[in-house]
This record gives structure tokens, sequence and C-alpha cells, in this order.
């Protein structure tokens, strides 16, 4: 653990402690984001897979889809609420406080959805209670992803954030995988039970999974910039408005430059899934198998990707992601259409490997934007704006499409469209990189550094690290 000047945090004196602590919040910070992952994940195949058939059953088969991608959605808007609520306390009292919170609201919640009795609940009835419970989800996920970031960032160093802010965003295909292969595992051992207690278990396990992660969590501590903060007293008092007032450009392209990374996402893994077995006639197994074999080479290809934005730069790796994504969006649904099944499956692979390319890098790209103490509030609020424009609307408005047009063609415009905000919005956000995130960025030097020939595009090499605001020297 590198020793900052201005530090007089036990752990930087002790270096032993300091590598376990490290290994310690990076565990932490993924199993955790693993869960939530899980039970949120779990909610979208259930969304395309069961929902419609179960709670809107006396609805027309793309009615039902709507109806159940409309609570989806609702769970998407939530996400910027939780952003409010825990980036505030998560920078007044703490990141580990703030995460015990959001594991435990997220857990209840997604219990709860297993409880409700399809028999008696269905229509409007049902549509109000899923869309409670998925705003407690999405309010328990807004305040997670910060939370989990900001532990594994703050307790590594400069030179490996990419890669130490990439093990959270790892949570996404672990829990991807969970979600898919729980929900495909009780499919095949309740056969034709399913649709009366085979649905439920998967909700009922995050309960289980809550308790592993809280006896995680429970034994890390603090991170080294925030416990300095708390002895320098210099906690921000309303952290939430300072950041939106001193941040405003960052907040808003921070949300802007997930569009392609966001919205694809949501339709590979949740729209599709009931496109393909509707107006494909794949089986539903075969496309959470396909799901879960692309999220098995995600556990890989996010941490690489935000290793290789350490040695090449943030911008890069993400550039190429989105590029990636806006090629790949008419050769998706040739692949997808042919009736082919390893075909298909390659195109569901291909998919998520482009997204990586940017998921990857995101995490340090986003939380290095702003300085330690606005951290939590400024990188949550950016990150989950993006669930309203971005991920929420993509199935809703991929159905619009679908059933406008009965093609996949206006699907893969807007990818393109995605795609083209992306790489606008990556182009304008101000590059951080070089930033030593264990200090607060003094202000003019920061705004100043947009200005340097480096400062878009990095050039291949290890970024040199900026400490106190000031350029570093090169060696030698």
């Amino acid at each position: 653990m590198p020793s900052f000047p201005g530090s007089a945090h036990w752990v930087d004196l002790v270096p032993e402690i300091a590598r376990r602590q490290r290994v310690r919040a990076a565990v932490a910070a993924t199993v955790g984001t693993s869960i939530e992952w899980y039970d949120f994940f779990l909610y979208n195949t259930a969304a395309a897979l069961v929902f419609p058939a179960l709670f809107f059953r006396h609805e027309d088969l793309l009615s039902g889809l709507l109806i159940g991608f409309t609570t989806q959605f609702v769970g998407f808007v939530a996400r910027p609420v939780g952003a409010f609520i825990f980036g505030h306390f998560g920078d007044r009292i703490g990141r580990k406080a703030t995460l015990i919170a959001t594991l435990l609201l997220m857990g209840l919640s997604t219990a709860a959805i297993g409880l409700l009795p399809a028999s008696i609940v269905t229509g409007l009835t049902a549509g109000l209670l899923l869309s409670v419970l998925r705003i407690l989800q999405g309010i328990g996920v807004g305040g997670e992803w910060g939370g989990s970031v900001l532990l594994s960032m703050e307790w590594g160093s400069n030179e490996r954030r990419g890669l130490n802010a990439s093990w959270p965003q790892v949570g996404v295909p672990v829990g991807l995988i969970l979600g898919n292969g729980v929900m495909l595992l009780f499919s095949a051992l309740s056969g034709s039970g399913f649709w009366v207690w085979g649905w439920r278990v998967p909700f009922l396990l995050g309960l289980a999974l809550v308790a592993v992660g809280l006896y995680i969590r429970l034994g890390i501590l603090e991170t080294p910039p925030f416990t300095r903060l708390l002895e320098q007293r210099r906690v921000a008092t309303r952290p939430l408005v300072e950041a939106i007032t001193r941040y405003p450009v960052e907040i808003v392209l921070s949300a802007l430059v997930r569009t392609s990374e966001q919205a694809p996402f949501y339709l590979y893994t949740s729209f599709l899934l009931s496109y393909a077995t509707g107006r494909l006639s794949y089986s539903r197994n075969f496309m959470l198998l396909s799901v879960m074999v692309a999220a098995g080479l995600s556990l890989f290809t996010v941490p690489v990707a935000g290793y290789l934005s350490d040695r090449y730069g943030r911008k890069l790796l993400y550039a190429i992601g989105a590029v990636g994504s806006a090629l790949f969006a008419f050769p998706y649904f040739l692949l997808l259409g042919s009736g082919v099944a390893a075909l298909a499956m390659l195109a569901v692979i291909v998919s998520l490997i482009t997204h990586d390319l940017q998921y990857g890098p995101q995490a340090s790209l986003i939380a290095e934007s702003f300085t330690g103490r606005l951290r939590y509030s400024g990188a949550s609020l950016g990150y989950h704006l993006a669930s309203i424009i971005s991920g929420g609307p993509a199935p809703l408005i991929a159905a619009a499409l679908l059933a406008a047009s009965g093609t996949s063609t206006g699907i893969a415009v807007y990818l393109i469209v995605c795609s083209l905000v992306t790489l606008v919005a990556l182009a304008l956000l101000p590059n951080r990189q070089g930033m030593d995130h264990a200090l607060e960025y003094d202000e003019a030097d920061v705004r100043a550094e947009p200005d340097l020939p480096s400062a878009w595009w990095p050039r291949p090499g290890r970024p040199r690290v900026l400490s106190g605001g000031h350029r570093s020297q090169p060696p030698g």
C-alpha cells in the first residue's frame, strides 16, 4: 500500500495489514455486487420468461411482455434514487456501513417477490406489487455499485486502478450466471411444477446469499482515503449537492458514456430471451444456457479489459468496445435469426465481449472523475442516471420497434445510435486517469488537465500518476 503525502493512518505504516485488506476489500466488493446483481438479473429473466404467463396471463404475448418490462423499468428509475440516498451516506458515514444497508435492502425485497401468490395476484394488482418490490431492488442497486467500486479501488494503488475497480464489475457476469443458472436448474428440477413453486426458489435463495455477503463485508475496514477525510475533518456536509454543483458535466457525461454498454446489455440478456423463444422458437433453456456461457467468458474479459485500461488508457479500450457494439448490431440479428443453435450462441457470446471492453474500464473511468469526498455521490449518480436514459427504456423501445415493424432492423439501428452517443460523450468526458485518487483534487489543476495533449486519448504505455494536481516528471 503506498503511503501518500499527508497520510497518518496506521494502515500506511503496516504493509502486511494493508495487503490483507486489499484482498478482502476486492473479495467483499465482488461477492457483494454478485449477490446484488443476482437479485436484479433474476427479475430481468423472470420478467421475460415467467411474469407475462404467470401474472399477466389474460393478456396477449406482446402486451404481457410490455407490462412485464414496464415493472422492470421502474427498478431502473429507482436506481438514481438509491444513488441519491446512499451516495449521501457513503460520503458522510463511510463506504462500509452503507454497503451493508444496500445488501439487506436488496435481499429482503427479492425474497418478497418469491412469496407473491400468483393464483390471487394478477393483472393490475400484480403490476403494482411487482413495481413496489422492483423499486426497492432498484434503490438497493443504486447504492451498491458506487460503494463496491470505491471499496476495491480506494484500497488499491493508482497504477492498478482500472484492474482494482473492475473486480466489482465481475459481479455482473457472476450474478447473471447465478440468476440464469438457478432459474435453469429449478426449471429442470420442478418440471410441470415450475409455474407453482419452481420459479419461487431462486428468489427465496437471495436470503441465504445475503447472509454470506454480510459475513464477508463485516470483516473489512473502511478505505484509507475516507479514513483520512474523517481524521482531517474534511467530510462534505452536503456531498450530493456539492457533487452536482461542482461536477455537473461529469455526472451527465458519465451517464451518456454508458449508452452503448447498458442499452445493448439489457437487450441481449433480457428482451432477446423473449424474442428468441417467442419469435424464433429457441427453447427457454437453450437461451438461458447461451447467456450463461457468455457470462462465463465475461469473468475473464471484464478484469482483462480493466487491466488493459491501466496500460493503454480507459478511453481507448472503451472506444474499441463502443465501435465493436455498433459493427456487430446487424450481424447479431443475422446470426440469431439463422435458426442454427451454434450461430445463435456465438451471437450471444460476441455481444457480451463488446460490452465487457466497455464495462471493465468503466468503473475507474467514472469514479476517478470525482474527488474523494464527493466520489460516492458523483460516481453513483452519473452511473445510475444511465438506467433512466439507457438500460431501463431499452427493452421497451425494442418491443415497440418490433411491434411497429415486425423485424429486427429498427432494433439494430437503435444499437448503432447508442454507440454514437457513447463515442461523443467519451470524447467530451475529462480524462483524470493520471490523478492520485487518494488525495483531494485541486480544482484549478484538475480543470486544466483536459487541455493537456495526452488527456483525451492517452498514448500506449502505463499512464503517469499526478500527485496533488501536478504532473509527475518523466524518469531519468
